[in-house]
């Protein structure tokens, strides 16, 4: 939970982003606070997602601010997010299917041996690269038995869990998760839902982005609404109903942000 004593982790002011003659954002302000997982739920065509590309570097926009702590900041790729602890977990999971699970997660990042052989040679440190796959999956208590498994092999709910860890392992500062759950049957979306909670229980403040209304609701500590590029409301779920989050997504209802 938060309150009103807490800084934002991350946060961003007036966000504007246009395509030709569509306007994407409309001046949207954004906030996420320590500890918190925070829902951002919209139709389509409300922005969501050019938000949290925003958010994770992916997009720059055209006006506004964006802040990580009381910092400023300018991201112009998802690298520089990741320096700053910002960590996404995409609803494509971004995964390499031929590599596997410790290879996956050192993507990018990997390992190299000490001394000449890592430095001159550039050879990789795949030892140290397996046991750290290895306690990354256990303290997220994901049952996988051999990190030498190749993600081709894995079911739908595993290779959530490989991102999920990729991105827990190194961010610093916020995990956002995108449409974590789609496509997923319901064992494997609760085996995701609990992946969530780990995260958070790791000091990771995460952004969820879901179309599952109740799945939002059992998650969120709270939900920051957008329609027609702009942040209409944020609710709590403990205050306020599924059927009026809706109504005030779809505009049957004014939302707390709306003159």
């Amino acid at each position: 939970m938060t309150s009103d004593t807490e800084k934002p982790v991350l946060s961003a002011r007036g966000l504007k982003k246009s395509y030709g003659q569509v306007v994407a954002l409309d001046g949207v302000n954004f906030e996420l606070y320590p500890g918190e997982i925070l829902a951002v739920i919209g139709d389509n065509g409300a922005g969501k997602s050019t938000l949290i590309k925003i958010l994770a570097g992916a997009l720059r926009p055209d006006e506004g601010h964006l802040f990580v702590g009381d910092e400023e900041v300018y991201f112009h790729s998802p690298i520089d997010a990741r320096r700053y602890g910002i960590e996404t977990v995409y609803q494509d999971l971004a995964l390499a299917s031929e590599l596997n699970i410790a290879e996956n997660l050192f993507l990018g990042r990997e390992m190299r041996r000490s001394g000449i052989l890592g430095s001159v040679l550039r050879i990789l440190d795949k030892s140290r690269m397996q046991q750290n796959a290895t306690d990354f999956m256990r303290d997220l208590k994901i049952g996988i038995q051999s990190m030498d498994q190749k993600v081709r092999t894995l079911s739908g709910g595993q290779r959530q869990g490989v991102a999920v860890a990729r991105s827990a392992a190194f961010a610093t500062k916020v995990v956002i998760m995108d449409e974590p759950t789609a496509a997923l049957g319901v064992k494997e979306s609760a085996m995701v839902v609990d992946l969530i909670h780990q995260v958070r229980e790791r000091g990771l403040p995460v952004v969820l982005i879901s179309h599952s209304m109740p799945q939002v609701f059992e998650l969120a500590d709270r939900i920051h609404i957008q329609r027609l590029g702009r942040r209409v409301a944020v609710v709590r779920p403990a205050e306020c109903s599924m059927s009026d989050a809706v109504a005030i997504l779809t505009g049957a209802k004014s939302g707390n942000e709306e003159a």
